[in-house]
């Protein structure tokens, strides 16, 4: 599989969590259609097909990752 620079994730990452937070896939349809398309390349450049996944994906291969990450442990 291929991987994303760092710097791609980095900037694909933020522009998702941006979007998230502005709640931008219950906007305008530019907004939603900003949204998806967000989503969808964090999945791809992260190798998955779901954005929860490929948003903890991105978060591991970014420099300065936590080594100890509980993200991934059950409660």
């Amino acid at each position: 599989m291929l991987l994303a620079h760092p710097v791609v994730l980095e900037d694909l990452l933020e522009r998702y969590k941006t979007l998230a937070l502005l709640r931008a896939d219950q906007g305008s349809a530019e907004s939603r259609q900003a949204y998806e398309d967000v989503a969808y390349s964090l999945c791809l450049a992260t190798g998955t097909s779901d954005i929860d996944a490929a948003v903890v994906a991105a978060g591991h291969r970014l420099p300065g990752a936590r080594t100890l990450d509980d993200s991934l442990l059950s409660a």
